[in-house]
């Protein structure tokens, strides 16, 4: 039996993982405590701290601004941790990163297991047809998401972009407006929609010379995300000190 604590249990994604942990023989709910607002910037509450004693692992849905309080409070512990909080900025992921040298860390924009294939399916589709084809990524969420792009679609950019050998800081392109010009053969295009209560979904689209591929994940139910972040709380027990993605957790690293 894993024991979880889950940090951001009020939250969209934090009120599933405890919903669905209560349906998995092996996992064990042993703690819920979220961030506390203050000056209207969140910040990690004392809860935490004694939520976590005890704990084989920590489920964190919260907010970017949390993680870095979040990851020093549960690394000091010594207990793993799950993250699926997106739109880390550049320092929130090197402090990430640096507690991963102390205790085992997933860490993934999208915990889904289907999104997660879908990660390593783009860089095979984009080596395989080279650079003779526009490649674009539409992206839609339900209209209270604070970041975007989302985290999958940046994280498919990157992987895109790899695969192509680009540079995605020079040819992404976010979203058109006005009179752009031919587009550039070389551009990585990423466009956001928001609207309703769109779970989430996004389409990578290749556009080459008389056809076109298009490979969609659509995601039914936030249920996906958070059975896929209680499969990582599962498998990231015992593991060294290390920064994990799901590709790791699925065995497709």
């Amino acid at each position: 039996m894993v024991k979880i604590v889950v940090n951001g249990a009020l939250g969209r994604m934090g009120r599933r993982v405890i919903a669905c942990a209560a349906d998995d023989p092996d996992v064990e709910v042993v703690g819920a405590v979220d961030l506390m607002e203050h000056d209207g910037t969140p910040h990690v509450t004392a809860d935490l701290a004694a939520a976590v004693t005890g704990a084989d692992v920590v489920v964190d849905f919260t907010s970017h601004i949390g993680v870095p309080a979040t990851i020093a409070l549960v690394s000091n512990a010594g207990v793993p941790l799950v993250i699926g909080t997106t739109g880390l900025t550049r320092d929130e992921q090197s402090a990430l990163e640096k507690a991963a040298a102390r205790v085992p860390i997933v860490y993934a924009p999208n915990m889904s297991v289907g999104v997660n294939l879908l990660f390593r399916v783009v860089g095979e589709v984009a080596k395989t047809l080279g650079r003779g084809y526009d490649v674009e990524i539409v992206e839609a969420h339900h209209n209270q998401k604070k970041d975007a792009p989302s985290g999958t679609a940046k994280k498919l950019a990157e992987n895109i972009a790899a695969a192509l050998g680009r540079d995605l800081a020079a040819d992404g392109v976010y979203g058109r407006e006005g009179i752009t010009g031919a587009r550039e053969p070389s551009e990585i295009g990423v466009h956001a929609v928001r609207a309703g209560d769109i779970v989430g979904e996004h389409t990578v689209l290749f556009a080459g010379p008389g056809e076109r591929i298009e490979i969609s994940h659509r995601a039914h139910s936030r249920d996906t995300f958070a059975r896929g972040a209680l499969r990582a709380a599962k498998w990231i027990v015992g593991k060294p000190a290390k920064l994990y993605s799901m590709l790791d957790v699925l065995g497709l690293a």
